[in-house]
């Protein structure tokens, strides 16, 4: 616990370092001399950052005050981050839009899974916010916001721009309910914005081309997060945003498997991935640069911040390959559509692949977890795609025994 004494007490160093008081409140003294009030606390598994000011300007039981304010927020579901970002914009009036979109988000973020918040709120602050976030809630009309949907599409990204409506809608329709707008002006842009093309991620099925794709990830030239993440991708087959946040208290060696907690996953199940030989080589070979951190693929200027989302699809972009040709995503079809021509059972696959049975009556009934054969399934499926990239002569069809 920290005292006035302690603190004043404080000197600089060359480097920064922290003063621990008690429950993520410390005090971080700054090679210039400066004292600066930090809290670290953690939502949906993510841990965020809050600062309260400067020693002395705020006093130690200020601080702590402070601090406990914003755990009583914690434990209501507010994310402090959220609020504190909400009060900002609502200096410039309570009714705009960023401060009620803020309101609306550290309200029902909560419940999200954290890679879909992170997308929603980063979408609001690069592409909604910058144009017509100071603006009251109230007075935006269908025209301005069509605006700010056609700078999103001008530059081809035509599902982010559904998207900015799709949740410039939620913001308004939130606003309506809590006497701050008359109406959802998002309702009248339906059918303004061109449909986006529909259609599966790409994925590649052919055992030629996919023998190709993977050679070229092996021969990658990029960081070594970006290349050993690549190389994991195919092997476990999860979605894109579960392998960026893999971390390494969700691996047991031992036992061979990767555990992902349940608030991670789409359907907020938790999810066994068996790892095989070749995907345990991987995590042995990474380790040494990232092991003493939480994340296995952490971002390169933080280790306490996984890989963006587009780290692995620029990835393979700078290697040539376009996004008719493959995606990350795309390597769950690529699994899905290969493992079920080699004949082993579709539940199997559709368990592996964390899919929800949409028939209740059979998912009451079809509780077997099948990891022993999934355990199997991972590691012949690992050494298929080791001949593949190996250039041997592989048939299109395999027996299961």
């Amino acid at each position: 616990m920290l005292t006035d004494t302690s603190i004043r007490n404080a000197k600089p160093k060359e480097k920064p370092y922290k003063l621990a008081d008690s429950g993520g409140l410390y005090l971080l003294v700054t090679p210039n001399g400066s004292r600066l009030w930090r809290l670290k606390y953690r939502v949906g598994g993510i841990e965020k950052l809050l600062s309260f000011g400067s020693y002395p300007q705020v006093s130690l039981k200020e601080a702590r005050d402070k601090a406990f304010e914003a755990k009583q927020g914690l434990f209501s579901g507010i994310d402090p981050s959220q609020a504190k970002k909400a009060q900002k914009a609502s200096a410039s009036g309570a009714d705009s839009f960023e401060a009620v979109a803020r309101e609306w988000f550290g309200k029902f973020s909560t419940g999200w899974a954290p890679g879909h918040a992170e997308r929603v709120i980063r979408l609001l602050e690069r592409d909604v916010f910058p144009w017509i976030g100071l603006r009251p809630v109230r007075e935006i009309t269908a025209p301005e916001l069509l605006a700010v949907l056609r700078r999103i599409e001008a530059r081809g990204a035509v599902d982010t721009a559904h998207r900015a409506r799709q949740t410039a809608g939620a913001v308004f329709r939130y606003a309506v309910a809590t006497g701050r707008a008359e109406r959802d002006p998002s309702g009248d842009l339906r059918g303004a914005i061109p449909p986006a093309r529909g259609g599966h991620m790409a994925a590649v099925t052919d055992s030629q081309k996919l023998g190709g794709l993977l050679r070229a990830i092996d021969a990658y030239e990029g960081g070594l997060i970006v290349r050993c993440a690549l190389r994991l991708a195919p092997l476990v087959f999860v979605r894109p945003g579960e392998l960026r946040a893999m971390e390494w208290a969700e691996v047991s060696v031992e036992r061979g498997e990767w555990v992902i907690p349940g608030q991670k996953m789409k359907m907020k199940r938790e999810h066994i991935v068996p790892l095989s030989k070749q995907a345990l080589e991987i995590l042995e070979e990474i380790r040494p640069f990232t092991g003493a951190g939480r994340y296995v693929f952490p971002t390169p200027t933080s280790s306490n911040r996984p890989l963006s989302d587009m780290a692995l699809l620029t990835a393979l972009r700078r290697m040539g390959i376009t996004k008719e040709e493959a995606t990350v995503h795309g390597f769950r079809a690529t699994a899905s559509s290969l493992l079920n021509a080699q004949g082993w059972p579709s539940d199997v696959i559709e368990r592996q692949l964390a899919h929800v049975e949409k028939n209740q009556v059979r998912a009451a009934y079809n509780r077997h977890d099948y990891l022993p054969e999934r355990r199997k399934m991972m590691q012949s499926w690992s050494d298929y795609l080791g001949e593949l990239k190996s250039g041997a002569e592989i048939l299109p069809f395999r027996k299961v025994e």
